[in-house]
């Protein structure tokens, strides 16, 4: 009953988190990038390009787009992240529209590009990270930039460097090279923040690996990531067996490598990551 009751609360505090930052999202959207029309990439700077000239509704071309996405994702990511995708689509779609109006009420000057592309970046990946730390995306290139992740074991943030920024290379031949100068401040923000809400402030990260194919993660830990590796021989505390502990520690930019290299080679492996601060000696 009591894992119930955490599982349930852990659910709802990961609602929470894409309630809030899907929030944070659409208020750094209407206050900062599309007054401004500052492609930063996402189906959010399509609908900038496309607003110029079509006046589109970018609420309705959000949503509608991301689920078209979900279609694809739902057999490269599966059936729950694919859910979370509509989830959030939802959500972000759905403050942007409450948010439409909020320049009347917060009047943010336009005469310095560089202020707005500092605050629209950094409130836009704290929201994200918000969201992608709850489990969930919000929908639409975030999709994309999953099976990008996912398939070429790159972390979220350079990821989605990639696709937003051959967006907003888009949105320069329309608003001009001047907006992909500013876009770009705003896309290293927005995925440096989105790392950091994700995997912490630390460069560096301490893997605890408790495999029964320590020869094979070894090997892969040395010899592809090019790191070295501790193997510890340890009896589990239930079933009294003999395991193997590996340690290592890598650059927090190789996290995703790690991670899914375990998977694939060992599904059963149980592992844990802490941050590391300071790392002296070794390499």
């Amino acid at each position: 009953m009591e894992i119930i009751k955490n599982y349930k609360k852990v659910k709802f505090k990961n609602y929470i988190n894409v309630i809030i930052g899907m929030l944070i999202c659409a208020i750094s959207y209407n206050l900062f990038l599309l007054p401004n029309n500052i492609v930063f990439g996402g189906l959010s700077g399509l609908s900038i390009i496309l607003n110029e000239y079509f006046n589109i509704i970018p609420a309705v071309f959000i949503f509608g787009t991301s689920l078209f996405l979900s279609f694809f994702s739902l057999f490269l990511l599966g059936k729950e992240l694919t859910f979370k995708g509509i989830i959030g689509a939802a959500f972000y779609s759905l403050f942007v529209e409450l948010t439409t109006t909020i320049n009347d009420y917060v009047v943010i000057p336009n005469d310095d590009y560089l202020l707005i592309s500092i605050f629209g970046g950094v409130l836009y990946g704290i929201g994200l990270g918000f969201v992608m730390k709850g489990g969930f995306i919000s929908g639409g290139t975030d999709l994309i930039t999953s099976i990008i992740a996912k398939y070429f074991k790159i972390t979220t943030g350079t990821a989605m460097l990639i696709v937003e920024g051959f967006i907003a290379v888009i949105g320069s031949f329309v608003f001009g090279i001047t907006n992909l100068l500013y876009a770009a401040i705003i896309l290293f923000l927005i995925t440096y923040l989105v790392d950091k809400v994700l995997l912490g402030i630390s460069d560096k990260k301490a893997f605890y690996i408790v495999t029964k194919k320590k020869k094979e993660i070894s090997d892969y830990v040395i010899n592809t990531l090019g790191h070295t590796i501790t193997v510890f021989s340890a009896t589990g505390g239930f079933t009294k067996k003999k395991v193997y502990v590996l340690f290592t520690v890598i650059p927090t930019r190789e996290y995703y490598k790690l991670k899914e290299g375990i998977n694939e080679i060992d599904n059963e492996a149980f592992f844990t990551v802490i941050d590391a601060y300071e790392v002296l000696g070794g390499e």
